[in-house]
């Protein structure tokens, strides 16, 4: 018996190295545009302007993606069990100990297309790993992958959090998979944890307070005062509110090359951090996502650490 199209696309995601893959239909978020307004006007976003640019597309992939009918959400696993050898020196979150993730998702996501129209024939659509205006939680929520945490994260009830997301948009009309029930019970450690206060009710995040936001989209020249010795020794992200959830303890360990920790960022001692000069920054970081702060941003960081 010949494969539907809903199993092709879900056997090329699997070949690729995604680990979970789901699909809904592609319509309007009803739901997630209110919380999304509400989240935008209550200033939630900090300094994110963007976050408000293009509404209509961000809660309805139909003005995105022309003639657009599903939405294919994909997870891709980072998790690693590796951590920094020195435990006084500035931290990075785990997602950045290998190569930024835009470049290793978006060549699958390439890929992808490729095999696609190698076995069903032409497909109109676009693709997308943290790039545009994509709800990408919510459409991962709403194709089964996972729940939303308190913490606002997408939660996998096999795997845990530490996932990066990606998306097709396409003209192909594939079978959905529904949602799943939330499982985070009366559990708030993540709340309890963060050491800004700034995960919010309703599973959002004030912006203003959050360590990652600080840290990397933040381009003050300098950090507010008010977080000084709340940082917790965090100058790029922060794996905090994700670190204490239960539902991490379920996360093992990627299987992705360009993923896998560089030694050479794990070995930083305290000392390496606060000398780091331009051009050390330029070699140590080569295609990785902390470059996104540039140089002069993360010795800010480091800096306000002290």
């Amino acid at each position: 018996m010949p494969l539907t199209t809903t199993q092709i696309v879900k056997n090329i995601a699997h070949q690729l190295g995604f680990d979970y893959v789901g699909i809904s239909k592609a319509e309007f978020l009803t739901e997630d545009a209110t919380r999304l307004e509400d989240w935008l006007n209550s200033g939630g976003n900090g300094e994110m302007a963007y976050m408000g640019n293009h509404f209509d597309k961000r809660v309805d992939p139909t003005k995105l993606v022309e003639g657009s009918k599903s939405v294919v959400s994909l997870l891709y696993n980072y998790h690693t069990k590796l951590q920094q050898t020195d435990p006084k020196a500035p931290k990075l979150a785990k997602y950045a100990y290998g190569e930024d993730y835009h470049f290793v998702v978006r060549e699958k996501l390439n890929e992808f297309f490729h095999l696609l129209e190698e076995q069903i024939g032409k497909v109109e659509g676009r693709s997308f790993v943290d790039s545009a205006p994509v709800l990408d939680r919510a459409w991962a929520r709403k194709s089964g992958l996972g729940w939303i945490g308190r913490n606002s994260m997408l939660i996998n009830k096999q795997s845990g959090s530490d996932f990066f997301i990606a998306e097709l948009i396409v003209d192909l009309e594939l079978e959905a998979d529904g949602p799943i029930k939330d499982y985070c019970g009366t559990c708030t450690k993540c709340i309890d944890s963060c050491p800004t206060d700034a995960i919010l009710p309703r599973r959002q995040i004030d912006s203003n307070k959050c360590i990652s936001y600080l840290t990397i989209e933040l381009k003050d020249e300098n950090l507010p005062k008010e977080f000084k010795g709340k940082m917790q020794n965090w100058m790029f992200g922060c794996d905090i509110c994700q670190d204490v959830c239960p539902w991490n303890r379920f996360g093992k360990q990627n299987t992705e090359e360009r993923f896998q920790p560089r030694l050479n960022l794990l070995n930083m001692t305290k000392e390496h951090w606060e000398q780091l000069g331009q051009e050390d920054f330029s070699k140590l970081l080569q295609k990785s996502a902390v470059k996104r702060t540039k140089y002069s941003g993360l010795k800010r960081n480091i800096d306000f650490l002290k």
